[in-house]
């Protein structure tokens, strides 16, 4: 029973501390846009595709 008094407050101090951390990074805007960079590679393959194309011939 005496674990339970420490590994409590623990569990709560890790759960404040990842709380705090995802508030900060949702207010310095790691989550403002969520699918251009997902996509952003696609795009850039395509426009060195057409530049390699290019200069071969």
């Amino acid at each position: 029973m005496n674990v339970v008094y420490i590994l409590l407050p623990v569990a709560l101090l890790i759960a404040v501390g990842y709380l705090i951390l995802f508030i900060i990074s949702v207010r310095k805007g790691q989550y403002d846009d969520t699918t251009t960079p997902a996509v952003r590679m696609l795009f850039d393959d395509d426009e060195k595709k057409k530049q390699d194309d290019s200069e071969q011939e």
